[in-house]
């Protein structure tokens, strides 16, 4: 893994770093809870810094190219829609669906919405 250069990373609550200013990422153990998930050391900051993130969130932040991240924001989002629409659609249409696609829609709703939660 590599850090990307130049990135703002977001902590939480409308704290952001710089990709290339990190040092250190850690996970609290004591004390975890909302708001207070890692700490994160950053150079020229003599203490760390509390984020509400997960310090697994941070590193993919900090290791994911922009680019990568916004086509990952993208397919998130036609996901989000995809789902709404075969959400909505009525039980005679999703049956037919199912039935023209040889595919569960049920599950495959409910393993969208493990993806995107």
């Amino acid at each position: 893994m590599r850090i990307q250069s130049g990135q703002l990373i977001a902590l939480g609550y409308g704290k952001y770093v710089r990709s290339d200013d990190v040092v250190a990422v850690e996970p609290i153990t004591e004390g975890r809870g909302p708001g207070r998930r890692s700490m994160v050391w950053v150079r020229g900051v003599a203490d760390a810094m509390i984020a509400s993130r997960a310090e697994g969130s941070i590193i993919d932040d900090l290791v994911t190219p922009a680019d990568e991240v916004a086509r990952m924001k993208a397919q998130r989002s036609v996901l989000r829609r995809m789902m709404r629409v075969l959400e909505g659609a009525s039980p005679g249409v999703r049956r037919v669906l199912g039935e023209e696609s040889d595919a569960d829609l049920d599950k495959l709703i409910d393993e969208a919405n493990q993806v995107l939660a």
